[in-house]
């Protein structure tokens, strides 16, 4: 029997965001609106990733190292001092709609699973609704319970600071 644990979680600046976790994956989920047009959110989602991806979950310590190629096989690619590393692979874009990459990001990377990450946007009034979902399934030592609540919280910061980023011009906290 497949134990299922389903958690909701509130950020605190409004996006919510929710975990499904079995025993051999997980989905996480967040939905929130910007205050912006889809094209604008697009763009920096796309190409002003570096801006606004939080430093810490990136090997080099640098988000300016990140960059993501806009087409089939595309990659969302980050730049080292002595090498790189490939953190996703573009499976599907349109343009001002929907980004969807496979891959395991950080510490999945090395682990025997396959992810698909979707950023959905849909225009409403004077605004975007953004959908952000990663579905991960396969093998991964201690299982998934102990990762899938870490990924729901990484994933959930980086569209709060996209969402942060477009409405303000800044990806980080106000001090």
């Amino acid at each position: 029997m497949i134990r299922e644990l389903v958690c909701v979680v509130a950020l605190a600046s409004g996006p919510a965001g929710a975990v499904e976790i079995s025993a051999n994956g997980f989905l996480v989920r967040h939905e929130m609106t910007i205050a912006a047009p889809a094209a604008k959110v697009y763009d920096a989602l796309t190409a002003q990733i570096g801006v606004w991806w939080n430093a810490q979950h990136t090997y080099s310590g640098d988000s300016r190292n990140l960059s993501i190629d806009l087409r089939p096989g595309g990659c969302f690619c980050e730049r080292l001092a002595n090498g790189s590393v490939e953190h996703m692979r573009v499976v599907q874009w349109r343009e001002n709609q929907l980004l969807r990459m496979s891959g395991g990001l950080g510490p999945l990377q090395g682990s025997g699973v396959a992810g698909s990450m979707t950023w959905l946007l849909s225009p409403t009034d004077n605004a975007t609704r953004l959908e952000l979902t990663y579905s991960v399934g396969g093998y991964i030592a201690g299982g998934f319970e102990s990762i899938a609540p870490a990924v729901e919280r990484m994933t959930g910061e980086q569209a709060t600071r996209l969402k942060r980023f477009v409405e303000t011009g800044v990806a980080g906290e106000a001090k």
